[in-house]
């Protein structure tokens, strides 16, 4: 691919727009990142709050722990935490910086101030609006498509700031990512100047590794991490599905470390890079072999996600398990054959995971997504591999992965749905 070639530049972009950094599960720090900006176009503290989320927002708050706030959970503490402690300027590492002081007084704020939730009236699956009133005054902050992306800005009911012009697949404000496809992510790895990309994907290392680490060291959620290797040892396969488990261990239960995410989701970013940096250690391969295999991965987890989009009923880890499998592929000397291979064999695997939001169980199902990845690629290296016709599985690659973008978008719909009726019930 000519360094030249708008797909070249275009890929380039993706990358830096995808793999940024943020503090805790990314649909609370979206609640807090618009609370945040709504407080300062107000001025001042508000007296109450209204909150119109979507339905999988709500499903993706519901249990996870907000890092910086003591242990408190879902959308009304997101919001106050954004409120009383958040910086709008530092996006989702909006509540990265809290003192002692603050989380007591989100607690005072949770205890004397009103804050109603109300269910997004739009069909978006991401849309989150929040409001912010003191006397007389109000504004609001709205948010589409996806985590950043605010599209409404008002104050007493006057715009501030209006772009709307967007979708959920190709929004005007990103590069268009329905040009990816495997055989131009593979000559992209190869032809990418490595000084372009090298502090973007160390930072990806260096943060995720450290949250994978945290996780087996502490006592985080269920300990997935720590269960895999107390349970079947430090061998590579092992290891690799432990750290990432370990990642979400830590992540889902408030730890307060960065991570660098993919299509909106730390959970999607540790476990596409993770068990890739594990092999090449274990490997013993080269900085700018990692990288390549990094690029391979984190560009096969988007295309997926491209065609599910950012919330479904599907799990992402399941996307990001399968990029994983892709950059390992690599890192054994893999191109389009065997990355193409590892791709589909573990699609027609693992596909069938559901997401219920965000919780310690996420570790468990990166466990299981990374396995597949795995064993993916060492199916087609022992010659072994699934055919079209074999259930969701279709010759070639690119047609594979459009059935299971199919499948996520439009297929669980109705499963969505369902789960998010199970989850708010009362329990």
């Amino acid at each position: 691919m000519d360094k030249n070639d708008k797909k070249y530049k275009a890929y380039l972009a993706i990358l830096h727009e995808e793999l940024v950094p943020a503090m805790g599960c990314t649909e609370p720090v979206a609640i807090a990142y618009a609370a945040a900006k709504a407080r300062e176009i107000l001025g001042n503290q508000p007296d109450h709050v209204m909150i119109e989320a979507s339905d999988n927002i709500i499903k993706n708050v519901k249990s996870v722990v907000v890092p910086n706030t003591g242990n408190l959970r879902g959308i009304k503490a997101s919001a106050a935490a954004g409120i009383i402690a958040g910086d709008a300027d530092k996006v989702l590492e909006v509540i990265s910086s809290v003192n002692d002081e603050q989380k007591k007084a989100i607690q005072a704020f949770l205890e004397k101030r009103e804050i109603k939730i109300c269910k997004s009236k739009s069909d978006l699956k991401f849309d989150l609006l929040v409001t912010v009133f003191s006397r007389e005054s109000k504004a609001c902050v709205q948010i589409s498509h996806f985590h950043t992306n605010i599209v409404l800005i008002t104050k007493d009911e006057k715009i501030i700031y209006q772009n709307q012009d967007c979708d959920e697949i190709n929004n005007s404000s990103l590069t268009d990512r329905s040009i990816i496809n495997i055989k131009d992510i593979v000559e992209f790895a190869q032809a990418a100047e490595i000084f372009e990309v090298k502090s973007l994907l160390q930072r990806q290392i260096d943060y995720n590794t450290k949250i994978a680490r945290e996780g087996l060291k502490g006592q985080w959620g269920a300990n997935i991490g720590s269960v895999l290797l107390d349970t079947w040892g430090d061998e590579i396969k092992i290891r690799a599905k432990a750290m990432a488990a370990a990642g979400s261990d830590a992540r889902m239960s408030g730890c307060e470390l960065p991570v660098v995410i993919i299509s909106g989701s730390g959970n999607q970013g540790i476990t596409a890079s993770v068990p890739v940096i594990e092999y090449a250690k274990e490997l013993g391969v080269e900085k700018e072999v990692l990288f390549q295999a990094l690029i391979v991965s984190n560009l096969v987890t988007i295309h997926q996600k491209t065609g599910i989009g950012r919330l479904s009923a599907y799990c992402g880890a399941v996307s990001a398990g399968v990029g994983a499998g892709a950059g390992i592929a690599w890192l054994h000397g893999g191109r389009f054959n065997k990355i193409a291979h590892t791709i589909v064999n573990a699609l027609a695997i693992v596909s069938g995971i559901i997401c219920d939001g965000a919780k310690p169980s996420c570790a468990g199902k990166i466990a299981s997504s990374v396995e597949a990845g795995i064993l993916g690629f060492y199916m087609y290296q022992k010659g072994q591999q699934f055919y079209g016709g074999d259930g969701i599985v279709k010759k070639g690659v690119e047609n594979t992965i459009a059935n299971i973008g199919r499948l996520g978008r439009d297929g669980m719909q109705e499963t969505d749905k369902e789960i998010i009726r199970i989850m708010l019930e009362e329990q």
